[in-house]
């Protein structure tokens, strides 16, 4: 008597630390999920296939399950609900879109069962993870629900335009009546897969007030940051080569621009980040049950890497890897990582209540520091920080060019200026000499020469040497003929071996008269 006693007061004790959403149970909550959707998408089924018209989009249908069962719907222990399906045909046509059949869809959702997982935010929603990693259900807003709906026209054009994007990918929106509540559930992909583990993950908006994760996440296990803590920790950003960094921003730049036409704000990037060093896969038996999805995601688009792809690479192209879809990237230390990002939190306008909060933030705080503002300066906001501060670009690598490949005339150019003017330093030299030495006088030289030789100071001196600069491959070979007073000639040859350029600097003679000048010619042979 006393063991059957422990018992129920054990399992009152554990009902009550079950989580409850709107008087229900999670366990509850989670049973009507599986059975309303299976039950739904089986009924789908029978319709044929057809294009989706604007009347599609405002469908909505109830079916009635009682925990005894009836003549459509099974026998179950839940409290009795009625399920209802908004926009079936349009959702079925995203989920084709995505390419997810009915059977995976069904699989993913009913036959595991389904993870609860923490919920990082204010918002006080509850989150399900499918046993696969393939999708998160989420409970939502009654407002968040009507935003969505009338976003469907919209998103659906977006979505036949361009699939490739980092925009949360709705594949069902549902509402379940029980108990007098109303809970209103929106199926989505998932952009952290639980199989690869993420060492740091944030939240980020683009904001800095109030934009750092509070004691009580920071405790957590598995802690989600936000933009300030982002910046302490990873001071100069992550690195991506050219073409990675470019598809990114440019997927940001389309995804922003979609949002702000929406008059959408206040949305996230969720950014998580695994670190290739430590080669740590994620928790055991994460993966679903027969391990039929360890190969990583197999819905299409729905990967970090194919969503900013500007080709038409195949899915299993990018997921049948290592990276499980993951972006590669670099920190400045050159450590390797793998990038999970997504857009999240799409489904709040800017309506009346967000002007008022903004308004009074505005008053308090810096207006332009908080999170919630208008949809074209929070999407400027947004794409500036991630440019500016989370991704950047890796720097081209500067390399010496070797002997084999120095064709470079501005290099050349450089070489053989840098020779003249040591040539004409030492001629200086040289007369300075000659002058103070007394070796001559200037009763015996004649004056023409002398005064001539500072008149042109561009002739080469009178003698013969070699200069071979082992760095650049250039042999200089001046030579000058007999020198008399009548007369200089000089002539200097600059040949780069390899690249078969010439450089050729040749003085005409100089008379004995002073007041004549005679020019410099420059030739460049390629």
């Amino acid at each position: 008597m006393s063991t059957v006693t422990e018992t129920s007061m054990e399992r009152s004790h554990s009902m009550s630390r079950e989580k409850t959403y709107k008087k229900t149970t999670s366990s509850a909550l989670k049973g009507a999920i599986q059975l309303g959707i299976g039950y739904t998408v089986g009924n789908l089924t029978s319709k044929p296939d057809r294009d989706v018209l604007m009347q599609d989009f405002y469908v909505v249908e109830s079916v009635f399950l009682p925990s005894e069962g009836s003549n459509l719907t099974p026998a179950h222990h839940y409290p009795d609900f009625r399920f209802k399906t908004y926009a079936p045909l349009a959702f079925r046509y995203f989920r084709d879109l995505f390419g997810i059949k009915p059977d995976d869809y069904l699989y993913s959702l009913v036959n595991e069962p389904l993870i609860e997982l923490a919920n990082p935010g204010a918002s006080g929603s509850l989150f399900y993870l499918t046993s696969d990693d393939e999708f998160i259900i989420k409970t939502v807003q009654h407002k968040e629900a009507k935003f969505l709906q009338r976003l469907l026209p919209g998103y659906y054009m977006n979505l036949n335009q361009n699939p490739r994007t980092l925009l949360p990918k709705f594949y069902g929106l549902y509402c379940i009546q029980t108990g007098g509540f109303n809970i209103r559930l929106v199926v989505m992909n998932n952009v952290l897969p639980r199989s690869v583990k993420m060492h740091y993950k944030y939240d980020l908006k683009g904001s800095t007030y109030k934009r750092r994760a509070s004691r009580k996440e920071r405790e957590k296990g598995r802690p989600t940051y936000k933009d300030l803590d982002f910046q302490d920790m990873h001071e100069e950003g992550l690195y991506f080569d050219t073409e990675t960094y470019n598809n990114l921003m440019k997927t940001l730049q389309r995804d922003c621009r979609v949002l702000e036409s929406f008059k959408i704000m206040d949305y996230s990037l969720l950014l998580g980040v695994h670190v290739l060093d430590h080669r740590e896969v994620g928790d055991p038996g994460q993966t679903g049950g027969d391990n039929r999805r360890n190969i990583g995601q197999r819905v299409l688009y729905s990967t970090a890497m194919e969503s900013i792809q500007g080709d038409g690479k195949a899915a299993e192209a990018v997921t049948t890897d290592d990276t499980m879809g993951g972006i590669p990237a670099k920190t400045y230390k050159d450590e390797k990582l793998l990038i999970f990002l997504g857009i999240i939190d799409i489904l709040q306008s800017y309506r009346f209540i967000k002007k008022l909060e903004h308004s009074w933030k505005a008053l308090v705080y810096d207006g332009d520091s908080v999170s919630v503002h208008r949809p074209g300066f929070y999407a400027s906001r947004f794409l500036k920080f991630m440019s500016t501060r989370v991704f950047r670009k890796n720097q081209p690598i500067r390399f010496s060019p070797s002997k084999r490949t120095r064709t470079s005339i501005p290099a050349l150019k450089s070489s053989s200026q840098e020779i003249l003017s040591s040539q004409a330093d030492e001629r200086h030299e040289e007369e300075r000499r000659d002058r103070l030495g007394g070796a001559r006088s200037l009763a015996s030289l004649d004056g023409q020469a002398v005064f001539g030789s500072f008149l042109h100071p561009d002739l080469v001196p009178a003698n013969t040497s070699y200069h071979v600069l082992s760095t650049s491959s250039i042999y200089v070979n001046v030579e000058n003929q007999t020198e008399d007073r009548d007369d200089v000639a000089s002539s200097s040859t600059f040949t780069l071996e390899d690249s078969a350029i010439c450089l050729t600097s040749e003085q005409s003679t100089v008379d004995v008269d002073i007041d004549r000048d005679d020019g410099s010619v420059l030739d460049v042979y390629l």
